[in-house]
Formats: C-alpha cells, sequence, structure tokens
C-alpha cells in the first residue's frame, strides 16, 4: 500500500469534515475523494508536490489542460466541461476548508470554472404528456398496467428523482393527505404533492395487489427473483421509456425527463423559481434557473398580449 502524503492527509481530514461537520452523502463524499485525488495523483506525478501549500496557478492550469484532454473511460470520449468542472468545484471547497482552518495554500477564489454551453432540457407537454400518462391502460386495467400509470402519475405529480421514487414504502405515502416528506439528495428533506389523479391511480393499484411487499413499486411478474424488494432504479427507466415508444414519442424519455416536464409545467403556469427550486429539492437556485429560458417564450406571448395596451387603443 502506497505511503500516505501530507497532501493525501488533508484530502481524509477535509473529506471527514464533508462526513461530520457539512452532513454530506456518502454519494457526494465518495465522488469529493475520486477528483480531489485525480488532482493530487496529477501533480504529484507531474510536479512532485506532496503538500498543499505548493500548490500554484500554473499547477492548476496544467491540471485543466490534462483534465480537457482526457478520455472518459465509460464511453471513449473526452470529458465532458461539467465533468471538469466538478473536479475544480471539489479543489475549491478543499482550498477553501484550508483557508479556513489556517492551512497555507492557494486561494480558492483564483480558481475559475470552465464555461458551458447552455444545458439543454428535455421536457414533454400538450398532447405528448397526455400520451405518455395514458400508455400503460392502452391494454386495460391489469396490475402492470396500473402500476405503471400509478407511477408516472407519481412522477409527474411531485417532479421525483427515480432513486427517490424507487425507495419509497407504501407507508411513506398517505393517501388520506395530499402530501408526503421524502428525504432526498444530501439527506435532505423537503414535502411534495399528490395530485388526485396520482392519488386516485394509486389507490387502484394498491387495491389491485394481494401481497405483503412494503414497497410501493414492485416487480409484479411472478417469474421474477426479485419478489421481495422494490422496483430497481434501471428497472424503472426501462418502464418509462417503453411507454414513450407506446405513445409515439420519437425522443428519449427519462424519469428525469418527467422531473423537468413537472418543473416546466409548474413555471409556465406562474409559479415563482424559489418555490420550485424548494419543490425539486434544489439546495442552490442556480440548478432551477435552467429551466427559465424554457419559459422565455411564453413571457414572450405575456408581454405581447398584456404590455402597453393603451397604445393599442
Amino acid at each position: 500500500m502506497p505511503a500516505t502524503t501530507p497532501f493525501k492527509k488533508h484530502i481524509t481530514a477535509f473529506l471527514e469534515y464533508l462526513e461530520v461537520d457539512r452532513g454530506l452523502s456518502n454519494a457526494t463524499i465518495t465522488n469529493y475523494s475520486f477528483y480531489l485525488h485525480r488532482f493530487a495523483d496529477y501533480i504529484e506525478e507531474e510536479a512532485n508536490v506532496l503538500s498543499v501549500d505548493k500548490i500554484t496557478k500554473e499547477l492548476v492550469h496544467k491540471f485543466r489542460l490534462y483534465l480537457n484532454r482526457l478520455t472518459d473511460y465509460k464511453d471513449e470520449e473526452l470529458l465532458k466541461k461539467n465533468t471538469q468542472n466538478y473536479h475544480l468545484i471539489a479543489l475549491r471547497g478543499f482550498l477553501k476548508y484550508l483557508a479556513k482552518n489556517d492551512i497555507k495554500s492557494m486561494a480558492a477564489e483564483k480558481i475559475e470554472l470552465a464555461k458551458q454551453q447552455e444545458r439543454h432540457v428535455e421536457f414533454l407537454e400538450g398532447d405528448d404528456l397526455s400520451r405518455i400518462l395514458a400508455a400503460p391502460l392502452s391494454e386495460g386495467e391489469s396490475l402492470p398496467g396500473l402500476r405503471d400509470k400509478a407511477m408516472l402519475e407519481l412522477f409527474f405529480s411531485t417532479g421525483l428523482r427515480v432513486s427517490e421514487l424507487a425507495k419509497l414504502n407504501i407507508e411513506d405515502v398517505n393517501l388520506s393527505k395530499d402530501e408526503f416528506s421524502i428525504r432526498g439528495k444530501g439527506k435532505k428533506v423537503r414535502i411534495v404533492f399528490l395530485s388526485n389523479e396520482a392519488k386516485t391511480w394509486i389507490k387502484k393499484y394498491l387495491d389491485k395487489r394481494q401481497d405483503l411487499n412494503p414497497f410501493l413499486f414492485i416487480n409484479v411478474d411472478r417469474a421474477s427473483k426479485n419478489q421481495d424488494g422494490g422496483l430497481t432504479p434501471r428497472s424503472i427507466e426501462r418502464i418509462v421509456a417503453k411507454y414513450a415508444k407506446v405513445a409515439g414519442i420519437m425522443k428519449q424519455v427519462t424519469p428525469h425527463t418527467l422531473r423537468h416536464s413537472y418543473a416546466t409545467d409548474l413555471l409556465i403556469n406562474g409559479a415563482d423559481i424559489r418555490s420550485v427550486q424548494a419543490m425539486l429539492g434544489h439546495s442552490s437556485i442556480t440548478t432551477t434557473q435552467v429551466y427559465t429560458h424554457i419559459t422565455d417564450k411564453q413571457l414572450r406571448e405575456v408581454h405581447k398580449n398584456f404590455h402597453d395596451k393603451k397604445k393599442a387603443k
């Protein structure tokens, strides 16, 4: 096992701080660890830097060049700008932690993130949305059809992430109320709200079930080996993709597309962005602002229809 350098000892202390003081999730801490150790390994090999006080703007610049030319092992393509930025965000957080603890190093403010192209958000509306929500019942109210109808309605009613929906137990969703709490990213708890449609179809689905499985969405195929657990996120993704095809939707549709559709529907119908941020469980308003350009067309129509009506008379 290789010796731990002073640099990597500081990384370990930072990760422990994220876990204990910041209460971040294991997944987030694992990502921070990966990004920071990649940086530490690079500057050790490139410049034999083993301590944090030797980090310089020039070294960070070289690391950015390295990331920009690095091939992702998953798809053998160059690292995307947002992935490069995750490394830099982790490094900035680490440098801020060092400064907070009076440990000499480079100032975090000197690191600028790479410019990214405007993110394109796929969402469904109008006929496409109506068709995919109706698709599970195309062959009647069978148990699989009711399960999938309830699932799609719940996605559109709440904007849940696929991981959040997969973890739901029956007891988590109180159908006598219009809301329930969910523990999302970073172990943060938020309230989500049930539409009448979602409540109706969840009830029909549960009334049809004759099992003791505590999970809300389960595999109803008797040949399945997984009779005691819930559907996996991957299984849910396949179900959503299946109904997109049934509905005749040509573009790729995922559970996250339904989350985007939920957020877009709220904004177009007048919800303020801070409320949408809370309902989606975004820790930063910047994440939610990706949806605002979607509503630009709607705002143009409002301006056209309501602005300066006196001159039109």
